[in-house]
Formats: structure tokens, sequence, C-alpha cells
């Protein structure tokens, strides 16, 4: 218990000196879930937030295949509209929690040449606004949902997506790095996420909350791994989900428009605007690309020893009575 309270403290002062920023003050714990504290500011309006059966959320943890499985979603319910999917993906797919991430107030000011567009400013009120049938993006877990799609008063579509706890740390840390502010080592990095202390962790209670929903029918549950394995089984898996009808030329057209390099060299989908901002507001000093590399095991190559031994420990005490790989 000593040992543990101990890397309890030593690891809220990686936080409190690494990963905090101009845009991020600090963290708190809300129900077991570290957040940033700016979640308070909107905690009642994602509580009340009204949600429509019409609606499609995808839900995940950070960097497990988010975005990939949001393009696959809206392009599959808009009968692959591609014009339409010009649109960058946060205006067609909103981020129900982004603006907890990156409180811009005291920053925009001295910048008056940047105009906030509200899906940054009050990321809930924009995903209220939207027209049926709406695309919402979350990672908070299950515990943290609207209290409407909680208890079941109201049943959205709902498509999660899971990936492995070590590559899903590997992608997290680049990204952190490149559009979060972190600034430590990837060793700390994963000290973080193994003890709960990133944003939208514990790692594994936010999967399971959704695996145990699995055989909702408003509820798809998806594997990151599967979908690198055959997207193209993925895609008619859930298009029956979304009572779509995907013939085989539009399966090809998609899997192209899905491939790594149409969505690293696509602007709608990869970021490419909020990196800039960041760079030029002087908030990040991380180099790379939104979507990076998309390999599946790249810890093998990646992670000490002693690190996969730790992740591996985690893992087998969380799905000891699990019916889960990943």
């Amino acid at each position: 218990m000593a040992l543990q309270v101990e890397e309890d403290c030593e690891l809220d002062r990686i936080l409190r000196e690494k990963f905090t920023t101009e845009f991020r003050k600090g963290y708190v714990t809300v129900n077991g879930v570290c957040l940033p504290q700016r979640y308070e500011e909107f905690a009642r309006a994602i509580e009340e937030f009204e949600v429509r059966d019409d609606d499609i959320w995808v839900c995940s943890f950070p960097k497990t295949g988010t975005t990939w499985t949001q393009e696959m979603i809206w392009c599959i319910a808009n009968d692959l509209d591609l014009d339409g999917a010009k649109t960058l993906l946060p205006e067609r797919f909103p981020f129900l929690e982004h603006s907890i991430l990156f409180d811009y107030t005291t920053i925009i000011p001295r910048h008056p040449e940047v105009k906030l567009h509200e899906l940054v400013s009050d990321s809930v009120n924009y995903a209220r606004t939207r027209r049926s049938p709406r695309f919402i993006k979350t990672h908070l877990p299950f515990r943290l949902l609207p209290r409407q799609l909680r208890t079941g008063e109201r049943k959205p579509r709902i498509v999660y997506v899971a990936r492995n706890p070590k590559d899903t740390c590997i992608s997290y840390y680049h990204h952190c790095r490149l559009m979060e502010g972190y600034r430590d080592d990837f060793n700390s990095f994963c000290r973080l996420f193994l003890g709960a202390k990133v944003c939208f962790a514990p790692f594994w209670d936010h999967i399971l909350e959704f695996w145990d929903r699995r055989t909702d029918p408003n509820v798809l549950f998806l594997k990151y791994e599967d979908m690198k394995a055959d997207l193209s089984a993925v895609i008619v898996k859930s298009a029956g989900f979304l009572k779509k009808t995907m013939s085989d030329d539009r399966v090809t057209a998609l899997l192209k428009h899905l491939s790594f390099a149409s969505m690293k060299s696509n602007p709608s989908v990869n970021y490419e605007e909020a990196v800039e901002m960041n760079k030029r507001l002087k908030l990040i000093d991380g180099n790379g690309d939104f979507i990076r590399s998309g390999r599946v095991n790249q810890w093998q190559s990646e992670m000490a020893k002693s690190i996969i031994e730790r992740f591996d420990e985690q893992t087998r005490e969380k799905l000891t009575t699990r019916n889960l790989l990943l």
C-alpha cells in the first residue's frame, strides 16, 4: 500500500510538471476517471445532454482507431457520399467533450487573428445543435456518458472500437507529444498509462464497460486489429448494424478511401489545421503527424521488456474472468 501511494504521488508529480500547459492547467479524478480539470465546467452539460434515438455515437479510449472508425461509419451511414466527406471530420462528427481538453480562453485574447470555432470553444453545445441524424464521438467511459444514454431512456446506435493496450499506449504517447503538450519520455508515459493517470483512464475499465454491453442491440463492439486484418468484413458488419446495404463496388471504393495512405493524406481527417494552429500559437513543440503509423504490434520493437511484463500482468488481472482478447 505504501509503495502504491508513493507511486501515485510520483505520477501526480509527472502530470503536474510534464503534462500541464497553458491550455491544460491540471487534472481531476471523477468517478475514478482521470480527466482535465476543465471537465468540471462542462460536467453538467454533458450529464444533461439530450440524446436522440437516431444519433450514431462512436465511443473509444483515445488512439484505438477512433478517427478511422468515424470515417468508416459516416461514409456507410451516408451512402458513401465522398463529396460530403470532404467537410472536416470534426464538423461532420463532432467530439462531444473536445472543449475539456483544450482551454484557449486565456490564449486567444492575445491572438485576435485566430477565430475559435464553437466545436473547440463549446463542443458540447456544438454537438447538441447538429441536425439529425447526429454523429457524435466521445472518449468518455460509459459511466460518464449523458444520463439518458446510461439509463437507456434513449437508445442511439453506439459503435465502440477497442485496441490492445500496448499499441494504444505507444500511439497515445506520440499523440500527446504532438497535440497535448506532454514533455517527458516514453517510459514515464507508460507509467502514467498503467497507473491510470492519462486522460480517460483507466484503460481496461473503459473497454470492459462497453464489452459488457456488446450484446445490446444498439451496440456494435469492434476491434482495431480486426479492422487491420479484414476491413472489408468489418465494413459489411458495420453496414448491417446501420441497416445499410453495401454493394461489392461500394465496399471496394470505401476500402480505397479508408486505406492508410488515403487517410494520412486526407486533410478532412488528419487534423492538419489543429496541429498547425497549436504550433503557430507556440503551445506545442512536438513534431509528427496526427495519423502516424497505424501498425499492429508496434510494441514488440518499441517497448522495453520490463514495461511489456507490466502491461501483460495488468491485462491478466483485468481479463481473468472475461472472454476478451486484444
